[in-house]
């Protein structure tokens, strides 16, 4: 199925709404959402909208929470998200950091009692308007195993940089610092195909390119997947990730950050509150002209896309690239869900009584 992407965010938006969340909060929400299924990020998308409503249900997600700040400075701020869903309080807490960036020349808020916010870029790329950089990560329920290990205890732990540039697109970075996200192991259980190796091993410890073996007790590996191959780099990034938005903030960390899907319940003796996110901005200007950093930005990035690629039929992009690529797509042809998922969302039209638009 093929589906406009206003069509689509208006109801994503009803549905929010439903469950007793304000207006600018489930247009906010439906936003980024809508945002990640344009850029092809399609685990992150509308196909997250049913995992949401089954924690409001169960009362993880507080619809309409208190965002209070618990500490702060000039340039900093350490916000309690109030049980908010992290679509809401990432954005919030990004606005404040381009505020204070705005005057300090760099913004940061750590964020804690918060829940999952979707992909990282979104929040990232707030800060490119104001000629900033823009910088967000967040942990996340523990499915990765560090570095020569045999248990879950990190998040794929996302990553996400938006650097402006002048007559060429922003550069943004969005990636796990795990082998594989969570997202696309559930793109490929849903397709019912195998995945590469190295993305997961099953609880023996043993490679696996079943996309199911999560729920079999398996582990996400590291970037790297393998000590050979980096897996250590890719642990030491996670570990960043899950410092900075876990015990930074106040949040949960480690094996203790609470799972996403409502039928597993958190852990007792929790460490913290909620998951944790972080996020920043820097003022281009703080550093030289914004006008020639653009220029510069542009000539890196056609310098780079001109690399002799191994292949001509395959060369080199710059982060951001392929996500910009289908954002022009779909914004013009619609979002293509595929028929799980559409079964999936007309679940949650029947639950909400949020009429599925049959467009």
């Amino acid at each position: 199925m093929i589906i406009q992407s206003d069509i689509l965010k208006s109801w994503v938006r009803d549905v929010f709404m439903s469950k007793g969340m304000c207006f600018a909060h489930a247009t906010q929400c439906a936003e980024v959402l809508i945002l990640a299924d344009l850029r092809g990020i399609d685990s992150h998308g509308v196909a997250r909208l049913s995992g949401y409503v089954r924690l409001i249900d169960k009362g993880r997600i507080t619809v309409n929470p208190t965002l209070a700040i618990e500490r702060e400075t000039p340039s900093t701020a350490t916000l309690n998200a109030g049980g908010a869903i992290g679509l809401v309080s990432a954005h919030h807490a990004m606005n404040i950091a381009i505020e204070k960036a705005t005057t300090c020349g760099s913004g940061w808020v750590a964020i804690s009692n918060s829940n999952h916010f979707g992909i990282a870029a979104y929040h990232a790329m707030m800060a490119l308007e104001h000629d900033m950089i823009g910088f967000a990560i967040t942990n996340a329920s523990p499915l990765v195993t560090p570095a020569n290990g045999a248990e879950r205890m990190l998040g794929t732990n996302p990553i996400s940089v938006a650097i402006p540039a002048g007559k060429e697109p922003a550069f943004v970075l969005d990636m796990a610092t795990s082998a594989a996200s969570n997202g696309k192991l559930e793109i490929a259980e849903r397709k019912e195909v195998a995945i590469p190796e190295g993305w997961l091993i099953d609880k023996e410890g043993n490679s696996s390119q079943d996309p199911t073996e999560l729920k079999k007790g398996g582990m996400v590996l590291t970037l790297g997947s393998d000590l050979d191959h980096g897996s250590y780099k890719g642990y030491g990034l996670s570990a960043f990730v899950d410092i900075f938005s876990g015990v930074l903030s106040g949040a949960n960390y480690g094996p203790w950050v609470p799972p996403f899907v409502s039928f597993l319940d958190p852990l007792p003796n929790l460490p913290g509150e909620g998951i944790g996110h972080f996020v920043g901005a820097w003022r281009v200007d703080g550093f030289r002209d914004v006008d020639a950093f653009k220029s510069n930005m542009d000539n890196w990035i056609q310098r780079f896309r001109n690399t002799k690629p191994i292949h001509p039929s395959t060369p080199v992009i710059i982060p951001g690239d392929p996500e910009r690529k289908l954002h022009a797509e779909r914004i013009v042809s619609g979002i293509p869900l595929i028929d799980k998922v559409v079964a999936d969302l007309k679940t949650v039209a029947e639950q909400t009584r949020v009429n599925w638009p049959e467009a």
